[in-house]
């Protein structure tokens, strides 16, 4: 199932949010969590958030959806 969600009004340039959200594009929200979690750049957590929101509305959306902390 795919959700989406956007952060806006975020103050960084777009170059540097690409960066972060290229090490977790294409894998599982697990994965993805966990490498947010390990990455030391500023944007992270906001980016973390972001995700957290979309699996949440995901959830929200489809009762099937199975994605553990």
């Amino acid at each position: 199932m795919e959700a989406k969600a956007e952060a806006r009004y975020i103050r960084t340039s777009p170059q540097k949010a690409r960066l972060v959200i290229d090490l977790i594009r294409g894998v599982s929200a697990n994965e993805a969590r966990i490498v947010l979690r390990s990455t030391n750049k500023r944007l992270a957590p906001t980016i973390l958030k972001v995700l957290d929101s979309a699996i949440a509305k995901c959830s929200n959306k489809s009762s099937d959806v199975d994605v553990t902390s």
